[in-house]
């Protein structure tokens, strides 16, 4: 079962309590792809960079099974970079520099070979860029995954209830359902977004986890206890990579699989956030997901 994923491969600058990184590499893109491909091993990457870009982490990427046919590289143009800093809490920050480069006129050109993918995770970017995706695909695929982000309801809430129309799942922070939904509660701001079209939402809450919203049906994960957390950085797309990523090992679009799947995505983000950047997705191996997938376990077993 083949996995598209699109969105930002980029540059970012981190500061936190911990420390400051300087420019290392960054983007929804990256985060995703790297998780994704660590539970499914047909991920394809559609995304920009400028020829400033770091390339031996693009070669890791292509070590991970990563096809990027559909990376685009603009010459004498440089990569998206965004810059910004964490508070003590580690949930809030403030962004210092947005610098959009080579993705403001970002047009997704997909590969041929790509344009009838199973599964597709539409990484945060601009609501027509995701309209744009989806038009070239040749066929509807089985599962259509979709983040977004406060900004671009600010700003084009009209192409982003567009996309809402075509995708079969959203993923958001609680923060951004409540202000899609205008409800405060968000039991009934999931039954509002659902029915803007997403039969299911994700609703995101850090370090307390994540709901599942269904048709008649919630499941809640629990977010995994962790003595350290570096960097927050791209935890919510390394959550995604690794729920489309089991979606699309498990050949399904079922409820019950999207459940497991929440398993696999909290378990992928946790590891994302012990390091800065997306140094500690590039170190582990399947071996570590299995043994944090029992800590998981262990966590909410009830025998």
């Amino acid at each position: 079962m083949s996995l598209l994923v699109i969105g930002s491969v980029a540059f970012d600058a981190i500061d936190t309590p911990f420390g400051s990184t300087g420019k290392i590499v960054g983007g929804a893109a990256s985060f995703i792809s790297l998780s994704a491909a660590m539970l499914h091993n047909q991920v394809g990457l559609v995304a920009v960079v400028g020829d400033d870009f770091d390339f031996n982490f693009i070669d890791s990427l292509k070590q991970r099974g990563v096809n990027v046919d559909g990376l685009q590289v603009k010459d004498g143009e440089k990569s998206f970079f965004w810059h910004g800093k964490y508070h003590m809490d580690m949930n809030s920050r403030d962004t210092l520099v947005t610098e959009l480069n080579v993705l403001g006129s970002f047009d997704p050109i997909i590969p041929e070979s790509w344009q009838q993918p199973d599964y597709v995770m539409l990484g945060n970017l601009s609501p027509q860029v995701q309209l744009t995706t989806l038009s070239r695909l040749t066929r509807r695929p089985k599962l259509v995954v979709m983040d977004t982000m406060n900004f671009w309801m600010d700003i084009a809430m009209d192409e982003l209830k567009q996309v809402l129309q075509k995708v079969d799942v959203l993923a958001i922070n609680d923060e951004e359902a409540r202000q899609l939904s205008g409800e405060h509660s968000l039991v009934k701001a999931a039954k509002k977004i659902q029915a803007m079209g997403p039969s299911t939402l994700i609703i995101k809450k850090g370090e307390h986890g994540a709901l599942l919203f269904g048709e008649e049906q919630i499941f809640f994960c629990p977010a995994l206890p962790l003595e350290d957390v570096f960097d927050p950085t791209g935890a919510g797309d390394t959550f995604a990579g690794g729920f489309i990523g089991y979606m699309a090992r498990s050949g399904s679009n079922r409820f019950q699989d999207m459940k497991k799947a929440l398993l696999y995505a909290s378990c992928m983000a946790s590891f994302c956030v012990e390091k800065f950047g997306t140094e500690r997705l590039q170190e582990i191996s399947m071996d570590d997901v299995n043994n944090r997938l029992e800590e998981f376990n262990k966590l909410i077993r009830v025998d």
